[in-house]
């Protein structure tokens, strides 16, 4: 039997929308038909639809709740891309999935574990409810990136970690699009929180455990900013019944820019550094006991791949029902919760002066 191609629809319209998700879906346009996208205002929904029309063919411009009451009832759409402001995306997801369409949504998953709990307990009713099973997956391209799965390939060849340091700072100012958009400065723990889920999922992946409790403090320096703007923490990783220290620092507010995850053990060191010269990708160094490196760079390359695995479970969905099917669990709802769960934990210990904090279990 041959695979469908599903049909999609966008929701959002935004600076992420029109300069990332259409034309990576453009690199793939094989996997799947764009019939719509939709905004709250007619203009914003127009202006994407006319730079999704240089790489598709007859998208549909929506907007407004007529627009969206018309994505919902179509029966032709099969699953939707929700890239909205970080408060709506639990919201807007479920309402989707209720009736009956398959939903990747943009990270964070939710801004608080409070609001994922409800909404997994909503999901699994809405999922008993379904003919078929429907599929909840959150964006979160670190999960995929080729140079992160590199460091997880590698990282039983340090062995056994002794300490883990994860470091990212990058600014947050008035020149970059970014800064403008209003949710993130109303949004619970602001810019920390949406870029740091990328940092946690990427430390989750390559060492292959959970953390367990964190110590933060945290500080708000830049007050044009949403708080916090700047962290330090020990967080305690469990793997094999062991705890390591890992120490990370998000900071919004200076002008350099250094991402970077390093993994200290017996045998050798695992460095992996996020390359924005040129083209951005990753730099992974392999430090051996005798001293030998061993480098190699990736392309950066997780959100079109997370957006194949999705359209891919879409397809193959049509194909295997019921318990023959089995989503790509890296895009799983409950990742993006764990992450979210850190993050949470990571504030609330900042608020109590860093005391420790138990991160909450998904």
């Amino acid at each position: 039997m041959a695979t469908k191609v599903p049909q999609i629809a966008i929701l959002g319209a935004g600076i992420f929308v029109k300069t990332v998700y259409i034309p990576k879906l453009a690199e793939i346009s094989h996997l799947f038909h764009l019939k719509a996208i939709w905004s709250r205002s007619q203009g914003s929904a127009t202006a994407a639809v006319e730079i999704a029309g240089e790489h598709f063919a007859g998208v549909e411009c929506k907007w407004g709740d007529s627009g969206l009451e018309e994505i919902i009832q179509d029966g032709s759409i099969d699953a939707v891309a929700i890239v909205l402001a970080g408060q709506n995306q639990v919201d807007f997801s479920l309402r989707l999935l209720k009736a009956g369409k398959h939903v990747i949504q943009e990270k964070p998953a939710s801004s608080s574990t409070i609001e994922l709990e409800t909404a997994l307990s909503s999901y699994q009713s809405i999922s008993a409810a379904s003919p078929g099973p429907l599929i909840w997956s959150v964006a979160e391209n670190y999960r995929f990136e080729s140079g992160l799965l590199e460091g997880k390939k590698l990282i039983a060849d340090i062995g056994k970690i002794i300490t883990i340091h994860l470091t990212m700072e990058a600014s947050m100012t008035t020149s970059n699009p970014y800064y403008s958009t209003s949710w993130r400065h109303s949004f619970t723990g602001g810019y920390v929180l949406d870029m740091g889920v990328h940092f946690v999922a990427a430390l989750r992946l390559i060492v292959g455990s959970e953390v367990a409790s964190v110590s933060a403090r945290t500080s708000h320096v830049d007050l044009n900013l949403p708080p916090p703007d700047t962290i330090s923490s020990v967080l305690s990783v469990c793997g094999s019944c062991q705890l390591q220290n890992t120490q990370g620092k998000w900071s919004k507010i200076i002008l350099l820019t250094d991402f970077l995850w390093r993994f200290v053990g017996l045998n050798g060191t695992l460095e992996i550094e996020q390359i924005f010269e040129g083209k951005q990708g990753y730099l992974v160094s392999l430090h051996g006991a005798d001293g030998q490196v061993k480098r190699s760079t990736f392309p950066s390359d997780g959100v079109i791949e997370e957006l194949k695995a999705f359209l891919s479970d879409v397809s193959e969905n049509t194909l295997k029902k019921g318990s023959e099917f089995v989503a790509e669990p890296r895009l799983s709802i409950v990742e993006g919760a764990r992450d979210v769960a850190v993050l949470e934990a990571i504030f609330e210990s900042g608020a109590k002066e860093g005391e420790v904090v138990h991160v909450k279990k998904f």
